[in-house]
């Protein structure tokens, strides 16, 4: 009942647009390490902090580019120890970064499901299950990366009760799928045509990668230089989505932008990325990068990959909300002219700053000539479709 005789509470005379977000300040009442800036160097040594209901250590990655759209969030797990169940009201995707241990998911008083994970596993934890996380390693701990749409969802609703250990049971995500929840990925290909020379049509359907590292399912990325690879991951009944991209040691990806909240987490290689505005190409912030290493290209900011290193660099991206991705259908550039610059139209600057990387590392670029004054250029991927 409301007390009709109490005292109005008081009106915050703060602009909302200044005023922190609801997901801002709950982050903020956790007491947790909240890291900020473009880019963190290596997710497996970041500090964490204590989050006494959980039982275990985390922090909240407050990263440029992802700031009220997605949630990414690293949970460290003791040695030999399982955390308390949670039940989330939201998909969650999980990238492990080091460690080795399993997971049980299970909705309501239906049956569990309990797989194991190990470093570079990626899965999907289905909204409003409860799961519950064990480090298998008594030993060391286990390192988690966590990414959601929470932000976004508290500002529409902004109480966190709602969200976590809330008892109401919508649509049971497990039970809705056909099989085994976690059963082995399935790949479905698009009726695309090849003429487009975009991504390959094809997406693999599944909750459950066992080694991102070591995943050899890939296709042509067509148009996007370097000769990469790509595989697109969708997970079933979700709005959840990633992809990862593989190119080859000493070759550099093509510019391009897109929307806001795509975290990138890297699974392998040594490289940097270079993110800038438009019209502000000579205030590039460089991201360095390594295993564990995790960055957000801000919205509608050009971006570019490159490879130093001696063998393939994997990036790892999860995908913001469909209706968030950008202009060109996110990653699937159909404006080239607009949201993809060409190596031939490229800053001469651009090579340059490449080829000086490799020449400290003893290594020379292998980017074909053709390539830089070619607009059309591209890789001979034999035998592809």
């Amino acid at each position: 009942m409301v007390d009709a005789t109490a005292a109005p509470p008081a009106l915050d005379p703060t602009p909302l647009r200044r005023r922190p977000s609801p997901y801002q300040q709950w982050t903020h009442s956790l007491g947790l390490p909240i890291h900020k800036g473009y880019y963190m160097p290596d997710l497996r040594t970041i500090e964490v902090g204590r989050w006494a209901e959980r039982e275990c250590n985390a922090c909240i990655l407050s990263l440029v580019g992802s700031e009220g759209f997605a949630e990414a969030r690293v949970t460290e797990i003791p040695p030999g120890k399982t955390m308390p169940p949670l039940n989330f009201a939201l998909d969650e995707a999980v990238y492990v970064l080091d460690g080795r241990g399993t997971t049980t998911v299970w909705t309501g008083s239906g049956p569990k499901k309990t797989f194991e994970w190990q470093k570079h596993s990626l899965f999907m934890l289905p909204h409003g299950s409860t799961h519950q996380l064990t480090n298998m390693q008594g030993d060391r701990p286990a390192r988690l990366l966590h990414y959601n749409y929470l932000p976004l969802s508290m500002s529409a609703l902004p109480d966190p009760s709602f969200f976590f250990n809330n008892q109401h049971r919508g649509t049971d995500a497990m039970s809705a799928m056909n099989g085994d929840f976690y059963s082995e990925a399935q790949v479905v290909k698009a009726n695309i045509d090849p003429k487009q020379k975009v991504r390959s049509g094809a997406l693999w359907y599944g909750n459950f990668f066992p080694d991102m590292r070591a995943w050899d399912r890939l296709n042509p990325f067509w148009g996007r230089g370097a000769g990469g690879t790509v595989v697109s991951v969708q997970f079933p009944g979700s709005q959840m989505s990633c992809h990862m991209s593989v190119f080859p040691a000493q070759t550099y990806k093509k510019g391009h932008r897109h929307g806001p909240a795509y975290v990138i987490v890297i699974p392998a290689g040594e490289g940097y990325s270079m993110l800038w505005q438009e019209g502000q190409e000579d205030n590039k912030v460089i991201v360095p990068w390594q295993e564990a290493s995790v960055f957000v290209p801000p919205n509608r900011w050009f971006h570019q990959h490159f490879n130093v290193g001696t063998a393939p660099a994997r990036y790892l991206a999860f995908h913001p909300l469909p209706q968030l991705m950008g202009m060109g259908g996110g990653e699937q550039i159909q404006d080239r002219s607009r949201d993809q610059i060409e190596y031939a139209n490229e800053d001469p600057m651009v090579r340059r700053r490449f080829e000086s990387e490799l020449d400290k590392r003893g290594l020379k670029s292998i980017m074909p000539e053709d390539a830089y004054t070619n607009p059309d250029y591209e890789w001979d991927y034999a035998g592809a479709e």
